[in-house]
């Protein structure tokens, strides 16, 4: 069971995109959250750190964006990109962001929909700006899955180039 549940509905202004934070460090989601606050137009809807309680708050309350690290507490974000589906998947602006970026995690998060891949290293402060881009995007039509922009200046569609996709244990 979580030890920190913070998934609450919250009614969302037109203005507002709404973002799930899918994270199992307490330290990082505390950052994650203060830098989620400090955006304009951002609004956290909460907070989950394992695959199932994501996949039961993403069906409870649909969001805008999620926000997803690849290992959680149980389970993994491969594990919530892989139960996303149909209507909501195309919806859904799917921002991987973990410590391992590796091109095989890059193509397989791409296969199953993240549209931004980013090293909470070296990409951390770009998410601020990624998600105020995000927020301007939201009324023009959304371009296919494999359309984002990555760390590296790639997307984790371009980082398609070598061999098969492998994903965290």
């Amino acid at each position: 069971m979580n030890a920190w549940p913070e998934m609450h509905a919250v009614a969302k202004s037109p203005h507002q995109l709404s973002v799930l934070l899918v994270e199992d460090s307490r330290v990082l989601a505390e950052r994650l959250r203060e830098t989620l606050l400090s955006v304009p137009g951002v609004q956290l809807a909460g907070t989950v750190d394992s695959e199932a309680e994501a996949i039961a708050a993403l069906q409870r309350h649909p969001v805008d964006v999620l926000l997803l690290d690849l290992h959680l507490r149980q389970g993994t974000g491969f594990g919530v990109l892989r139960a996303l589906g149909g209507e909501q998947a195309g919806k859904l602006v799917v921002i991987v962001l973990t410590n391992y970026d590796l091109a095989e995690y890059r193509r397989a998060a791409a296969a199953l929909g993240a549209r931004h891949f980013l090293d909470k290293l070296r990409d951390f402060d770009r998410l601020p700006t990624l998600l105020q881009q995000i927020g301007t995007d939201a009324g023009a039509p959304r371009a296919p899955p494999a359309g984002g922009t990555g760390s590296g200046g790639g997307s984790a569609a371009n980082a398609s180039d070598a061999g098969g996709a492998t994903e965290p244990t």
